[in-house]
C-alpha cells in the first residue's frame, strides 16, 4: 500500500507473525470437523484475519472484509482523505460532516477517558505524530515540543453535533487518534456481520485483538492464549477459557517501540498526562470482555492507570483484567482468575487485594 512507510511495513510483518502465533495458540481447532475457511488483509495498520469454522461462505467473508476497508476509509489517522483526517486537517476551522457511527465511536472513546479520568484520551493525536513511534520519524521529541502538542489536546475541545451530522476539533493544530479503540470496533461489527450471513463459529482476529464468534464445531471452550512478554511470538504464558462472544485485547511495551541513541527504550502507550511513554513496571494489561470495543480502550486505558486503579476500574466495569510486571508478577481480578490458567511458573500470581 503506497501510504505505507517502509518501518509501518515492517511493523505489518511482525504483526503477521503475532497474527499466525495467535492462531498457534487457539487450542484444539485441529479437531474441527467443519470446513474453514481462512483470509487475511492488511487493513488498519495491521493484518486482519478472519477464520470462518463452521457456516463457512464466501459471501460473509467477502463482506466482512468490505466492511473493515469502510472503517479504514473513515477512521484512520495516517491515510490522508479520511473522514478522521479530514477532521484533523479541519481543526479550529470548522466542523466536518461524518457518519452516526463516527460519532458513536468518538462519544465511545470519550466515555473511557470519563471512566479512567482522563487515562484514555482521543484527542492526543498531535502528541503521538510527534513521537512518530512505528514510522520512519520516530525520535524522542523535546521537551518543549511534547509541552506544545499537550496544549492540543482535552475532551471538551472534541464537539460532536449529532443534530446537525459533524464534528469540530475546537483548537487549530489538535488531532483525533481513534487507533487504540477502532480495531475493537471493527471487530464487533465484523461478528455482526458474520452473524447475519448465518456463521455459526469463527474467529476474528485484527492484530492480536481476538473476538470469538458462535460456538466451536465440536461443542467445546474457545482457548486462547495469553503472550508471554517475555519470550519470542507465540509463547505463551497461559490461557483464557472462554464462550463465543467474548474479545481478549492486549496492549504491551513490546508491541511498537524503539531504542534512543543512549541506550533508553520508548513504547508506544502514551500517558496523556505526561506526553511521555507509561512508566510504571508494567510490561502488559490484557482485558476480556463481550465489547471488542471496550476491550480495545480499556487495554490502553488500564496500562495507564496502572494495576490498582485498573483493577478497581475492572471491576467497576465488569471486564477481566490481567497485569503482567517487570518482575513477571501477575495481577488478575476476579472476573480473570475465573476464566484464566496460568502455565508458566516463571511467573507469580499475586492475589489482587494486596494491590487495593
Amino acid at each position: 500500500m503506497n501510504h505505507k512507510t517502509r518501518k509501518q511495513a515492517k511493523n505489518a510483518g511482525k504483526t503477521f507473525f503475532r497474527a499466525a502465533a495467535t492462531f498457534l495458540l487457539l487450542v484444539g481447532l485441529a479437531s474441527c470437523k467443519a470446513q474453514a475457511l481462512d483470509r487475511s488483509e492488511l487493513v488498519l495498520g495491521t493484518i486482519c484475519t478472519v477464520r470462518i469454522l463452521d457456516g463457512a461462505s464466501n459471501n460473509a467473508m467477502n463482506a466482512a472484509f468490505a466492511r473493515l476497508s469502510e472503517i479504514e476509509a473513515e477512521m484512520s489517522a495516517n491515510i490522508s482523505g479520511t473522514v478522521v483526517a479530514e477532521i484533523n486537517k479541519n481543526a479550529g476551522i470548522k466542523p466536518v460532516p461524518c457518519s452516526a457511527e463516527l460519532r458513536y465511536l468518538v462519544k465511545k472513546a470519550m466515555e473511557i477517558y470519563d471512566a479512567s479520568d482522563g487515562a484514555f484520551d482521543p484527542s492526543i493525536g498531535a502528541l503521538v505524530k510527534l513521537w512518530g513511534i512505528g514510522f520512519d520519524n520516530e525520535h524522542v521529541p523535546e521537551d518543549k515540543d511534547i509541552k506544545n502538542a499537550l496544549l492540543l489536546k482535552g475532551k471538551e475541545n472534541i464537539i460532536v453535533d449529532d443534530k446537525n451530522g459533524n464534528i469540530f476539533l475546537a483548537k487549530k493544530g489538535m488531532e483525533l487518534d481513534l487507533g487504540a479503540i477502532a480495531k475493537g470496533y471493527a471487530a464487533d461489527q465484523l461478528a455482526d456481520i458474520l452473524g447475519k450471513y448465518r456463521v455459526k463459529a469463527a474467529i476474528i482476529d485484527l492484530g492480536g485483538n481476538i473476538k470469538f464468534v458462535g460456538k466451536k464445531p465440536d461443542k467445546q471452550s474457545w482457548k486462547i492464549g495469553i503472550q508471554n512478554p517475555y519470550d519470542s511470538r507465540g509463547a505463551r504464558l497461559g490461557m483464557a477459557i472462554l464462550e463465543g462472544g467474548f474479545s481478549v485485547v492486549t496492549s504491551g511495551i513490546y508491541e511498537r517501540n524503539f531504542t534512543a541513541e543512549d541506550g533508553s527504550f520508548y513504547h508506544h502507550i502514551f500517558d496523556p498526562a505526561t506526553g511521555y511513554p507509561v512508566r510504571n513496571g508494567l510490561v502488559s494489561v490484557s482485558i476480556i470482555s463481550k465489547s471488542s470495543t471496550d476491550a480495545d480502550g480499556l487495554a490502553t486505558a488500564l496500562f495507564v492507570l496502572g494495576k490498582e486503579k485498573g483493577i478497581a476500574l475492572a471491576d467497576k466495569l465488569g471486564v477481566g483484567a490481567i497485569f503482567i510486571d517487570e518482575d513477571k508478577k501477575l495481577f488478575m481480578n476476579d472476573f480473570a482468575k475465573s476464566c484464566f490458567l496460568l502455565e508458566d511458573r516463571s511467573f507469580t500470581e499475586v492475589n489482587s487485594q494486596l494491590v487495593n
